[in-house]
């Protein structure tokens, strides 16, 4: 099983080089990150913005741009447009959000006529690496679905079972949180927690173990799961996260990284291409993982079907 963002390095690094198409590339910490996978040889570029902005940024860092096609695009999204095209006609591999808003980025991923729809709910994973034990824990969806009701939740569960399942976790523990590990009718995330674990039991999701609701602690720590007498396999084990609406995500996921000095990664799941999304703050090693994590998922198969939203007579 793979515990680290440099294992994802060393792994993609005996991989075919992929091709990174960068929409709103005009950044400083953007074109840090692409310079990196291009002199680590994991990765080409085709860079989409301003590029005048461009090409100065990269002469102030020492980055070479030759053989590094640019398409001039000023635009934010104009620039998304040009670069999700650039993935749907297959002159690139891989999809990068740079410096732009993520709504206008998800716009272009999202029409029907030039973007990736692939048929399947389309979410975000914010992937924490934890030092003790040293592990990798999935997020989602703090990014992109707002408020998911039940059966997007359990489409984003399974979203997540398939990224977890490509970093070597073949049966992975999903835990659905919330306020409190108890279920409460005045608390609407915990009777969809109750209702996952349910459907897990029954087996609608094939290849992993759903329970909730838990509250943080309870999910990610076997002695505080022990104090709070929570049974079952996934109480304090957890190696998916499924938080209750897109605040609840993105507070916990800027919280560990920001306050806590945590290394994190960010991707988009259910796209017909491998799509690297993550907040314009982020580092350039937070991007330089998440492209590494993006040529890993170029290989990513789905096979398993969701029992849910259908009746069988």
């Amino acid at each position: 099983m793979v515990t680290s963002f440099d294992e994802i390095l060393e792994q993609v690094a005996s991989e075919p080089t992929r091709t990174l198409s960068v929409a709103a590339a005009a950044q400083e910490e953007v074109l840090w990150a692409v310079k990196q996978v291009l002199e680590q040889g994991i990765a080409t570029a085709c860079l989409v913005g301003d590029q005048g902005e461009i090409e100065r940024i990269a002469d102030s860092i020492d980055m070479d741009l030759s053989g590094v096609p640019i398409i001039n695009e000023p635009d934010d999204l104009a620039s998304a447009r040009a670069a999700t095209l650039a993935v749907r006609e297959r002159r690139a591999e891989l999809l990068m959000k740079g410096h732009m808003h993520t709504d206008d980025f998800l716009r272009a991923i999202l029409d029907k006529e030039t973007g990736l729809r692939a048929g399947v709910i389309m979410s975000h994973v914010f992937i924490l690496e934890t030092p003790a034990p040293q592990r990798l824990i999935l997020v989602t969806d703090g990014a992109m679905n707002i408020a998911p009701d039940l059966e997007t939740k359990a489409d984003i569960i399974m979203n997540a079972v398939y990224l977890a399942q490509l970093l070597g976790n073949p049966r992975p523990r999903v835990g659905v949180l919330g306020a409190v590990e108890l279920v409460n009718p005045n608390m609407p995330a915990t009777l969809d927690a109750a209702s996952l674990g349910v459907m897990a039991r029954r087996r609608q999701f094939p290849e992993c173990v759903v329970d909730g609701p838990f509250a943080m602690d309870n999910a990610i720590s076997v002695e505080a799961a022990r104090i709070k007498d929570i049974p079952g396999d996934v109480a304090g084990r957890c190696d998916i996260l499924l938080v209750p609406n897109i605040e609840a995500g993105n507070i916990l996921v800027k919280t560990f990284s920001f306050l806590g000095g945590g290394r994190t990664a960010g991707v988009l799941l259910g796209a017909q291409a491998p799509v690297v999304l993550t907040s314009r703050a982020d580092s350039a090693e937070s991007r330089v993982h998440s492209i590494a994590l993006g040529i890993m998922m170029h290989n990513m198969q789905r096979t398993s079907r969701l029992k849910i939203g259908r009746v069988h007579f």
